[in-house]
């Protein structure tokens, strides 16, 4: 505050007051104050004073609760509220701090701000406080050690600081400027001139800063250019306070007289709706002090240098009767502060002393304070117990005497022997991929321990650990206690390393060797690739999916049609779903069903995989379900996103999974209600007590199964008839058998896990004994097992008895309807169709086999986080079409990794690392059922002009001539293609050892803008896609550099583009793909990539491959134009447009140099030349002054002349 207009008496206080405090009692001092206070003559500071007597609070009215002393006879020139805790702060003119604990002001801490200045504004923050004197910015923690001490120019005189963020403050004083400085750096980040100096008073609200000037003017400023907006010219003399709440600012203070400065008895009062005065608030008092208490009006509290208080409303009038007295010891009140829950009022006087007023007996400083630490007492005497069993307990713990005798300890060297820990080997892994400099060694870190800590095994751990010593090392590391159950290589989760050439230099193919396409893992939300597979190898489903097409912007069945596409192009090659995961993350019932996984979980493995996969399971058929229901019903008939439905014949993903059910609940009163329902899948449910059951009882799984199918269990529910909630009895029946028969096997607990384990064994002992002296080694058994690897045609051979462990899933099951609505299920082998006949006779007479098409396991690994694969039957038409030849074949799929197993690893689950969570089931000879041709939806209506999305586009700002018919592209048609990009997520990337950066998680990108140029004909040259891509999801960094791409451009509310939706875009490039035209571009793959786009190789025309020669560097399309067209390109930033038009004229270029491709020597005598220029120019376009075009250069010429 300013003290310009205070008691001129004040300026009497001597240095000698503040320097040693004798014995004495002040004149001024209330002797009542110090009946329990020992003055010490030593000036240590004295204890907080304690209530004698109870003081009686009306509650709702202000009274005084505790008065305490801070420093006797030095004045308190600044009080705090602390914020987070139940503290106040006290500041004194000596610069000591001294702070209080609860409303009895128990003394919690005191300690030196500053050796000769006063304290003048405190301001509490979370981990500290901070303390502002004349030239020095102090932060200190509530205990008083020091955090930072920032010392301001000599100059400076500082009254006042202003927190704006948690990082930032704002520090104000009588020069004519405003320093900000950040709290984290501890730096002065921006200096604001002030037209008006002397700032003593700062507050602020969520529209200005508010500066209060020692000239009695108080300005507005905007929050971020901190310009003023507005300025109150308040009093004529000097400010004394000010307040703002809501749309009201009070201020108080002096207008001058013929004598000097007074007092003055109005208050100014502003409207900061339209920024003018109203009525003055005139008082009964002379204020110095005046803050908004607003608990239930807004009224105003204005405090006299005298000790007068007043409440008044700052619209009405005051009155005299609302005034009290604060009684200071003093003869002067020096500060006052309101706490944050309005409930406790402080004042300090001139002679030291703190008064608390208080409108409850037991008030709380803040609404939510958080816990104060309190110092622990010493604990001298007492000693903690030494537990001697322990091998590790430091001996320095146990108190011994100084002594010069020997200790018992000291054993003779005769008597004792060394023995040295052994340190564990080093980890296989880092061996394996140690690369040695010297005789220094560098090795990427597996992760397989922590940081600079290896853990030492005594005694008998060190003897577990030799007998470990001999399991086989994985590639990935030993953990630190080694696994007896080893996770199977193939079945680990796989990882793609990343190198500074992105994924160009990865070696797919050692992973795959099939022609199948694998899915990339390093996309948020990635864990369901393996259900992507099974559902792309359900040859319905597949062909199903691909005919559909909406023009919903975000569609599942959409966007999984496209990925099923580029799963149909790839030849090995492995394909990313980010636009189905894309869309995937917008619909609001995957995210409540908890199915978005942040990216540290999903890489951590903190969510449980399998059952997140069987609720994404359920919940992607049911939107397939809705997705594809759109088209062939009206609305009204959509499902509420459940697993029931109105019949099962909505959509043709209901007539393949979709189970007809009949649910019948019986009250014990005879009343008994039935009503119709569909299912896309079932839940296993496990007998009551099986687990603990130690006799082995055998289950069939067709026995469990029929138990989940035809449900049957005890419930409270309804009845109409009695017209209460009755226990009745609800069971399940089924009309109609699915075509395909989906099961999530809920293995979520060690109680399902031990069933399944049980049954395995059970069925173990009871192959091996109906087999018996017929059972094979393993080596026998695979031996000529050729058309045996899952087709049921195949030679029955007999198994050996690694395959016959850990089965208990069969690999068919006979289901069959009985005349009574009931459901016969019995495991089917290959062997009963000689005794029950075929399956296809039967199926006249409602019986049905199913065929295990797919199993869906979670793999438990713990040094990975797990990780899901599938075991997938590829049926004919899929290996007829990728290779040509007709059989069925299992497969293992993980990630990026294809791999041929054998079918019994399908049904073997070793219930210690592979659990198995999803089954599918298909009826035998599912495929003749249904029309598996696929005729291509995208017709050539999607390059026709189409509206924007954004509201400002204009017509003068279209930058493209859509198509005309007779302009419609053919086979081999020429277009010249671009695209820009901009960051959705950062790139994680660590630094090794020896200096080299390893890419851990690549930055995740988003396509913002797609251009297509003519490249033939007339308008060659001319764009007729010039799309920009709107985006709902959040953009870190829009790139604007090398994209030309700016905030505002993807926003439908205020962009000037053609903005448009990615489907839509992604459309029109599908259909110039299927139409088979070849595209033009620089760095095309990239760009395809990051659309999610197949584009087979013989329709991409890429320039950055055209001019490259083996093993050198790729040159840049800027440099290319420079040095053959004369063109300067990407001057400040990158223009899509212009970059597809130089492709296609570097093609033309191409194309003349080397002759349409018939002169590749002479053409490589060209790249040479312009490998040779750019080393010399080190890739560099010169600037227009420094160097002429390339054309009239020698190096140029002479290439022309070949």
């Amino acid at each position: 505050m300013n003290f310009e207009g205070l008691d001129p008496g004040l300026a009497e206080f001597s240095p000698a007051m503040h320097s040693a405090l004798d014995p004495v009692l002040d004149a001024h001092l209330n002797p009542s104050l110090l009946q329990n206070v020992e003055l010490d003559p030593e000036g240590v500071a004295l204890e907080a004073l304690p209530v004698q007597e109870s003081v009686h609070i009306m509650e709702g009215v202000y009274s005084e609760l505790h008065s305490v002393v801070a420093e006797v006879g030095v004045p308190v020139s600044v009080s705090h509220f602390d914020l987070h805790e139940e503290m106040l702060w006290v500041g004194s003119h000596g610069g000591h701090a001294t702070s209080f604990f609860g409303p009895a002001l128990e003394r919690y801490s005191s300690f030196q701000v500053n050796g000769s200045d006063d304290i003048r504004q405190i301001q509490s923050l979370e981990n500290g406080v901070l303390f502002l004197t004349k030239n020095n910015l102090k932060y200190m923690a509530r205990g008083g050690l020091i955090i930072f001490d920032y010392l301001l120019e000599e100059s400076e005189d500082m009254h006042s600081l202003l927190l704006t963020d948690s990082s930032t403050l704002l520090v104000g004083g009588l020069q004519n400027h405003i320093l900000e400085i950040d709290l984290n750096t501890v730096q002065e980040t921006q200096k604001y001139a002030v037209e008006t100096p002397g700032v003593t008073i700062m507050r602020q609200t969520n529209r200005f800063f508010f500066c209060g000037h020692t000239s009695g003017k108080i300005s507005l400023r905007d929050l971020r250019t901190f310009k003023v907006e507005n300025e109150f010219d308040a009093f004529t003399g000097s400010l004394s306070d000010f307040d703002v709440h809501g749309n009201l600012l009070a201020a108080c203070g002096f207008s001058s007289r013929l004598t000097g400065l007074a007092c003055d008895r109005f208050l100014k009062v502003y409207d900061l709706r339209m920024m003018r005065a109203i009525t003055p608030l005139q008082v009964h008092v002379d204020p110095a002090f005046l803050r908004f208490i607003p608990t239930y009006t807004s009224r105003l509290a204005i405090i006299s240098q005298s000790g007068q208080c007043q409440f008044c409303e700052p619209t009405g009038l005051a009155n005299p009767a609302d005034i009290f007295h604060v009684n200071p010891v003093g003869p002067l009140l020096m500060t006052f502060d309101v706490s944050a829950s309005k409930q406790a009022l402080a004042f300090g006087d001139s002679e030291g002393c703190v008064h608390l007023w208080t409108d409850s007996p037991e008030p709380t400083f803040n609404p939510y304070s958080r816990e104060t630490e309190f110092a622990l007492p010493c604990l001298v005497d007492s000693l903690p117990p030494l537990d001697w069993s322990q091998d590790l307990l430091p001996l320095s713990l146990i108190p011994v005497p100084l002594t010069t005798d020997t200790l018992l300890s000291d054993w003779p060297a005769a008597n004792s022997a060394p023995a040295p820990r052994r340190a564990p080997p080093v980890d296989a892994e880092i061996l394996r991929t140690m690369k040695k400099v010297g005789f220094i060694g560098y090795a990427p870190n597996p992760r397989t321990r922590l940081r600079n800590q290896i853990p030492y095994r005594l005694k008998e751990s060190d003897n577990e650990f030799d007998n470990f010593s001999q399991v086989t090392e994985s590639p990935i590391g030993r953990e630190e206690e080694p696994h007896l159950h080893m996770v199977s290589k193939k079945y680990r989760k796989v990882t793609i390393k990343y190198s500074k050439l992105g994924l160009e230099d990865f070696d797919f193919k050692h992973y795959n060797k099939t022609l199948f396409a694998g899915l990339e893992p390093h996309i948020p939300n990635a864990y369901c690739n393996c259900m992507v597979q099974v559902l792309y190898f359900l040859e319905p489903v597949r062909c199903l999916i691909q005919n559909h097409l909406c023009q919903k912007e975000f569609c599942l069945a959409c966007e999984l049609g496209f990925l099923f596409h580029m799963l149909d192009l790839s030849r090995g090659d492995p394909c990313q779903g980010s636009n189905f995961l894309r869309a995937f993350r917008t619909i609001p019932e995957a995210s409540a069903l908890g199915l978005i996984l942040a990216d540290s979980d999903e890489a951590s493995g903190k969510g449980n995989l399998a059952r997140l996969i069987q609720r994404w399971n359920r919940f992607i058929l049911t939107q397939l379900h809705q997705d594809m229901q759109e088209l062939e019903v009206p609305q009204a008939y959509r499902g509420a996103g459940n697993s029931s439905f109105c019949s099962s014949g909505d959509s043709v993903i209901g007539q393949l999974f979709s189970c007809e059910m009949e649910n019948c609940s019986l009250c014990r009163c005879g009343s008994e209600t039935v009503r119709a329902s569909s299912t896309l899948l079932f839940t296993l449910s496990y007998p009551e007590g099986s687990s603990c059951d130690k006799t082995g009882k055998n289950y069939d799984f067709a026995q469990v199964l029929k138990r989940s199918i035809c449900l049957e269990q005890n419930t409270q529910a309804w009845c109409d008839n009695c017209e209460k909630y009755q226990p009745t009895i609800q069971t399940r029946n089924i009309r109609h058998l699915p075509d395909i028969l989906v099961i999530n096997c809920e293995v979520n607990s060690s109680k399902e896990a031990d069933f399944w384990r049980m049954q395995a064994e059970v069925a173990f002992k009871m192959a091996v004994k109906k087999h018996g002296g017929e059972m094979k080694n393993k080596e026998f058994a695979l031996t000529d097992r050729r058309k045996d690897l899952g087709s049921p045609e195949g030679l029955l051979l007999c198994p050996s008895i690694e395959e016959l462990k850990n089965v208990w899933l069969p690999f068919s099951i006979r289901m069959k309807m009985t005349k009574n609505k009931g459901l016969d299920v019995c495991n089917w082998t290959d062997g009963d169709e000689v005794q029950w006949g075929p399956a296809r006779a039967e199926e006249e007479h409602g019986v049905f086999v199913y065929d295990l098409m797919a199993s869906v396991v979670h793999i438990l690994d713990s040094r990975t986080g797990g990780s899901l694969v599938a075991h997938i039957k590829v049926g004919e038409t899929y290996h007829q079409r990728k290779e040509g030849v007709t059989h069925q074949q299992w497969y293992l799929f993980n990630d990026f990794l294809i791999e041929p197993i054998d079918k019994h690893e399908a049904v073997q689950f070793d219930m210690n690392w592979k659990v198995p969570a999803i089954l599918y089931y298909v009826k035998r000879n599912l495929n003749s059922r249904y029309n598996l041709n696929i005729k291509n939806p995208i017709e050539a209506s999607v390059l026709m002009a189409e509206a924007s999305l954004a509201r400002k586009q204009r017509k003068a700002h279209t930058t493209f001539i859509p198509l005309m018919l007779n302009e419609m592209p053919q086979v081999g048609d020429l277009v010249g293609l671009d695209a820009e990009f901009v960051t959705l997520n950062e790139e994680e990337a660590e630094l090794r050892s020896d200096g080299t950066k390893s890419t851990i998680k690549p930055s995740q990108m988003s396509v913002a803008r797609i251009t297509c140029v003519r490249g033939q004909g007339p308008n060659e040259g001319i764009p007729f896609i010039d799309d920009y891509i709107s985006t709902q999801e959040q953009v870190v960094d829009y790139l604007t550099q090398y994209s030309g791409i700016k905030p505002g451009d993807l926003d439908a509310k205020i962009s000037s583009k053609h903005l448009t939706t990615l489907k839509s875009t992604y459309l029109k490039l599908r259909f110039l793909i299927d139409i088979g035209v070849k595209f033009v571009g620089h760095g095309l793959q990239k760009d395809f990539r990051v659309i999610n786009l197949m584009v087979p190789k013989d329709q991409v025309l890429d320039t950055v491959y055209l001019f490259h020669m083996p093993r050198k560097r790729m040159i840049s399309l800027r440099f290319l134009a420079w040095y053959f067209l004369d063109l300067k390109i990407q001057g400040e930033t990158h223009d899509s447009i212009e970059d597809a038009r130089t492709a296609l004229q570097l093609y033309r270029k191409y194309l003349e140099l080397s002759k349409n491709g018939t002169e590749p020597e002479s053409f490589h005598k060209v790249l040479k030349g312009l490998y040779e220029k750019g080393r010399k120019m080190d890739w560099k376009v010169p600037e227009p002054e420094s160097q002429t075009s390339p054309k009239n250069a020698a190096v140029f010429s002479s290439v022309l002349a070949l």
